[in-house]
């Protein structure tokens, strides 16, 4: 049968396609996400089942496996010099994986895989960068400001899928990375780049590519204001690895995190900073996000969130005014707002804290972004201290997770959170008083801090 075109409307965002135009998506519920694009039909489904059955009467079909009969084989891993990024991806990179990293224009994306590509180059591997956006010229300028490279880096510059495609095949490199995914299209897809048809169709090619000739593959992403990956949602379940920066664009540093990983942990951050060769790593991250803290300052408390396996201290800031506004102004700036709504009302409840007629303001120092319960008694403790106008000790450390009641619940890893406090001179830590009792029962307390266990709220005030 002759292919022949027709017209379908797709969700920007889940992918969903529909014969007809609808104001709300019944995929992911979302609204004015559907966009018009043209599809090419091949054979009926018909004769694409035919096709299937006269295969598997051949005995063309893959015979299913027991567990037992499976050979666990393990996955030579690829360092890619940089420790930060070998960390988020579990230890370096797995031989035919499909890798996406997306962040806001200017965050250092091409930056960090072009910096790849040079390490790779220097211990004799053949890595090919393809770039969609950008002239050879404009990446050798990036490349001289990072450094020499090897010539068995090679540069293309196409869009054309199946020039890429023959390319990779040609070529058999041993890392490939795709800048970016949007600007692929295939002939045989009628819409335009960046669509959700093409994007879709071009992974899906990169994904057999990968995994056919196992090739690890780097594809770059856009991302839409919302701070998501352009296209369809499906696009970050058919890749193995999704990573994420965060961080202003603006600012020097730049924080990688693993939201997604078939082959390590989905909780691993990298911090970066912006340097003028590129982006450099911050091996300890804690003792950089800590700089320029005030002394003496009310509303200041350092608090231990776990990324992983990494533990983090961060400084958590709170300033709270008396509103002239009929409805006082909550913002949150690095932490979720509503949490932040909820713990201003355990404090106005449990502690009869007159938080109503205040605006509240909670601020992560140093940009990152933190959501673990743990933080609940940093914030907590932070406003305290800017309502009463009083400042906390510089050498105290505090977490816990805090409960609708006002209980201070325990939270994990609490050693690593102590050992951590401990290396970077704090002496005092407030922690659950569940923690402290596991703590003593393990005697695994380091020397030089005084570990403060409480069961609520009120108690841990009382405590600072």
């Amino acid at each position: 049968m002759k292919s022949a075109s027709k017209t379908a409307f797709f969700c920007s965002q889940c992918g969903y396609e529909t014969s007809k135009w609808m104001g709300q998506c019944p995929g992911c519920k979302s609204w004015n996400t559907l966009v018009e694009e043209r599809v090419v039909t091949g054979l009926s489904k018909s004769s694409n089942r035919g096709s299937l059955r006269g295969a598997l009467v051949a005995g063309e079909h893959t015979k299913p496996l027991a567990l037992k009969e499976i050979d666990l084989v393990k996955q030579e891993r690829c360092l890619t010099g940089i420790r930060e990024l070998d960390r988020v991806l579990g230890g370096g990179i797995v031989a035919g994986s499909l890798t996406l990293v997306g962040g806001d224009p200017g965050i250092g994306k091409s930056t960090l895989l072009l910096q790849v590509c040079r390490n790779l180059s220097l211990v004799n591997k053949n890595v090919l960068y393809i770039s969609g956006e950008e002239s050879l010229a404009q990446i050798k300028l990036r490349a001289v400001r990072i450094g020499e490279f090897s010539d068995t880096l090679r540069l293309l510059c196409e869009t054309n899928l199946a020039m890429v495609e023959a390319a990779i095949e040609n070529e058999k490199p041993e890392m490939v990375v795709i800048d970016s995914i949007q600007t692929m299209f295939m002939d045989e897809v009628a819409s335009a780049p960046g669509s959700v048809s093409q994007v879709r169709e071009a992974t899906g090619v990169l994904l057999r590519l990968a995994k056919g000739l196992g090739i690890p593959i780097f594809i770059v992403g856009h991302v839409t204001k919302e701070g998501t990956v352009a296209g369809p949602r499906v696009l970050e379940h058919m890749v193995d690895t999704v990573l994420y920066f965060e961080g202003d664009r603006h600012a020097s540093y730049r924080v990688l995190r693993g939201v997604k990983n078939r082959f390590g942990s989905t909780n691993e951050i990298g911090v970066f900073e912006m340097v003028e060769s590129g982006l450099r790593e911050v091996e300890n991250p804690s003792e950089y996000m800590l700089s320029g803290r005030p002394v003496g300052a009310s509303g200041s408390v350092v608090v231990c969130s776990m990324e992983g396996t990494r533990p983090i201290l961060v400084e958590v800031q709170a300033l709270v005014s008396q509103s002239n506004l009929g409805i006082p102004r909550r913002q949150a700036a690095g932490c979720d707002a509503n949490r932040v709504n909820l713990l201003i009302a355990v404090l106005e409840k449990r502690l009869n804290v007159p938080l109503g007629g205040c605006d509240a303001y909670i601020n992560m120092a140093g940009g990152i972004k933190m959501n673990e319960p743990a933080m609940d008694l940093g914030i907590v403790v932070a406003l305290i201290s800017s309502f009463k106008n009083k400042a906390i000790d510089e050498k105290t450390i505090c977490f816990g997770e805090v409960g609708l009641s006002g209980e201070v619940r325990s939270v994990s890893q609490p050693i690593a959170r102590i050992n951590e406090a401990s290396k970077l001179g704090f002496t005092r830590c407030i922690m659950p008083e569940a923690n402290l009792a596991q703590i003593m029962k393990e005697s695994a307390v380091p020397k030089g801090i005084k570990l403060i266990g409480v069961n609520s709220v009120v108690e841990a005030i009382k405590a600072i």
